[in-house]
Order: C-alpha cells, then sequence, then structure tokens
C-alpha cells in the first residue's frame, strides 16, 4: 500500500498480448488467432509464428492434432491486414512481398500437414482467414459463419490458393463466387469444396475439448449435424449457364439476360475493378487446368503471387482498399473504369514470370517429393 498522505500509484499498462498464441492440450496442438479488434487480421508476424510452430509440431510425435480457431466472436480471420499493405504501398516497401511470401509457405504447409487439422470457421473467415483454414483436413462451419474471397472489391484477385479452391468448385459456382466477391454462408462453403463439417457454434467448447482425447474424425462426427441448404447449389441452373465461358464481359451479359438474382450478379461484377475481374477470371481457369497435379495449389501460390506483385505497383488495388478501408466512402475510382477498356495483353502481362522475383513454391515441393521418392 502507498504510504499515508502518498499520491496513488499509476496504473501500469498491461504487457501486449501476442497476436497469435499456441497452446499444449496433451494430444492437441492448439493455435489461436489473438487480433480480436481486427478480426484476428492476419500479420506478417503471425503468418511466421505459426509456420514455425506448426513446422515444430509436424516433427513432434506427441502433437496428433491442432485446432485453430480466433480470439472473439467476430470470426476467425477477416484476412490479410490491409492496412499495413496500404501503408506499404505508399512508402514503396517490399513488406507485403515478404508478407506473401512467408504466407503462402504457410498455405503450402497446412495442405500437405501430417497431422489431423481442424479449422473452426466460425464468424468471418475471408482472403488469409480461408488460406489458413480451408487447405486444412477438417474444415468447420457453423450458422454464424460469412466465408468468401471479396478481393474483386478491392482492386485485387483472389490469393492465398483461393483460385485453386474456387477455380475447381462444383460447375461454376466458384466463378461466381470469385467474381461478384460474395459472402457466403456455411452451407456454400460446403458445397463450394471450402468447408466439411457443419457444427452448431455452441458445440464448438465441446468439440475443442473432444479433440484433445479423440481423434478428429470421430469427436466431428459426433458433434456435427445436417448443414442446411445452399442457395448457390439451388441456384446451379443459372450460374452454369452464365459463367460457362471465358470472357468476363459475355459473363455480364449473359447474366443481364436472365434477369432476376442473375442480374444482381451482373451489377456487383460491373461494380468491381475491371483489371482484378478479368485477372481473376483467367487465374481461375488456369487453376482448373492444371486438375489433380501434386503441386497444383503450390503452382497456383506461384501464380498468385506474380499477380499479386504487380498489381501493388497497380492503380486498382491501392485505390480499392483507400475506397473500402482508409476513406470509406465506397466509391473507388477504377482505371480503365470498364470491363471493355481492360486489354488482353494487360491481363496476361500480370501473369507473366517475375525471374530472380519468383516465389519458387513449385520447384521447392517438387524437390522435396523427389528426395521422399529416393
Amino acid at each position: 500500500m502507498p504510504a499515508a498522505g502518498s499520491a496513488p500509484e499509476a496504473p501500469q499498462p498491461e504487457a501486449p498480448q501476442p497476436e497469435v498464441l499456441f497452446e499444449r492440450r496433451g494430444r492437441l496442438g492448439v493455435v489461436v488467432l489473438n487480433r480480436p479488434r481486427a478480426v484476428n487480421a492476419l500479420t506478417h508476424g503471425m503468418a511466421a509464428a505459426m509456420l514455425d510452430q506448426l513446422t515444430e509440431w509436424a516433427e513432434d510425435d506427441a502433437i496428433e492434432t491442432v485446432l485453430v480457431r480466433g480470439t472473439g466472436e467476430r470470426g476467425l480471420c477477416a484476412g490479410g491486414d490491409i492496412v499495413a499493405i496500404y501503408r506499404d504501398m505508399l512508402d514503396g516497401g517490399d513488406a507485403t512481398e515478404r508478407f506473401w511470401r512467408t504466407e503462402y509457405r504457410l498455405n503450402s504447409l497446412i495442405s500437405r500437414y501430417p497431422k489431423q487439422y481442424v479449422a473452426f470457421m466460425d464468424g468471418l473467415v475471408l482472403g488469409g482467414g480461408v488460406g489458413i483454414s480451408a487447405h486444412g483436413s477438417h474444415r468447420v462451419v457453423t450458422e454464424r459463419t460469412r466465408t468468401g474471397m471479396p478481393e474483386t472489391t478491392i482492386g485485387f484477385v483472389p490469393d492465398v490458393g483461393g483460385t485453386l479452391l474456387l477455380g475447381t468448385a462444383p460447375g461454376e459456382a466458384g466463378t461466381h463466387a470469385a467474381l461478384t466477391g460474395a459472402h457466403l454462408d456455411a452451407a456454400d462453403a460446403i458445397h463450394l469444396g471450402l468447408a466439411d463439417f457443419f457444427v452448431p457454434a455452441d458445440r464448438l467448447e465441446a468439440l475443442a475439448r473432444a479433440l484433445g482425447t479423440e481423434p478428429a474424425d470421430d469427436a466431428v462426427a459426433r458433434l456435427a449435424v445436417v448443414p442446411p441448404l445452399s442457395e448457390l447449389e439451388a441456384e446451379r441452373g443459372w450460374i452454369d449457364e452464365a459463367y460457362a465461358c471465358d470472357d468476363a464481359e459475355q459473363i455480364v451479359r449473359r447474366l443481364r439476360a436472365l434477369g432476376g438474382p442473375a442480374a444482381e450478379a451482373a451489377r456487383a461484377i460491373e461494380a468491381k475493378s475491371p483489371t482484378s475481374v478479368k485477372a481473376t477470371l483467367e487465374a481461375l481457369r488456369r487453376a482448373r487446368a492444371r486438375g489433380p497435379r501434386s503441386t497444383a495449389l503450390e503452382e497456383t501460390l506461384d501464380e498468385e503471387y506474380r499477380v499479386g506483385v504487380r498489381l501493388l505497383a497497380g492503380h486498382d488495388f491501392r485505390e480499392g482498399i483507400r475506397a473500402q478501408v482508409i476513406d470509406k466512402d465506397r466509391d473507388p475510382h477504377w482505371a480503365p473504369a470498364t470491363l471493355g477498356e481492360v486489354r488482353a495483353e494487360a491481363v496476361e502481362a500480370l501473369f507473366a514470370p517475375l525471374g530472380e522475383r519468383e516465389l519458387g513454391l513449385a520447384d521447392t515441393v517438387r524437390q522435396s517429393l523427389e528426395k521422399e521418392r529416393v
């Protein structure tokens, strides 16, 4: 206690909490994203910490299952920290490229993880949040799930392997989701192949406890329920009809002609960055053509990196973040302003090799696979 008559001591500020927390619970390794005020938006430091810890646990025989979840009730992860990306663009730095190099390595590791990898895709799960969840072995959604790849809204393209996930979804549902940037519910996520199991949110804590003592297959099967019907699946007819071509302008014309919800989709696409829409469609088609190759994800990540690096140096990515997140006027001024003004050669140039700046994930994985075979 302070001495009589003396002023009380000023309260000491709380020590800052780590942005990602790790815990061992018996056979279970737990990863908790810990930026609740930012809906656990992913930073470079968080991606690096996850990459290091998951690499260590992959070799730890005492760890049989990994659980990834987010702090707070708003969501697992709202995506990458785009405010940090915006500042980096203004500064002309390379922090974003370094972040992506780490993040994409993390995505690749998750897709090949030797342990059961359970992701609680509760609440918002967007962009980078999809990358740390949808490549796992057990992807759990709830009635609160709102997921998707809304990158065309900010002048970017789906990344973290999103063009492969959506490009290989049933029919053209993934094309629709990618071009419109729509938020998807749990049933739509399962239909698209972004998730596997529907577990009511009030059962998540019971599932987390069970994972400490049971195999993930048993624990999830016991607590999962039949998901609701997917609206995307119910609308496969007009979606498959409208999007079954490789020309964005033709897709918009088809959507307008069909009317109803299709016309609403056309209006949504026309509000996005025209460059992003055309680049996204091209990326989806390239990813789909890779088929089931063993390095399909890494080839996709290499390609998304090329496109991302070039969009960093362009106009629309910066303008999209400004309009949506910085000034919040929701009035981006795209350049070019219409789909018809985006030249095919400009889109093609986004995908050209980067030379010494290549990510090179596919080559790294191929070499690793060859060593395993020897």
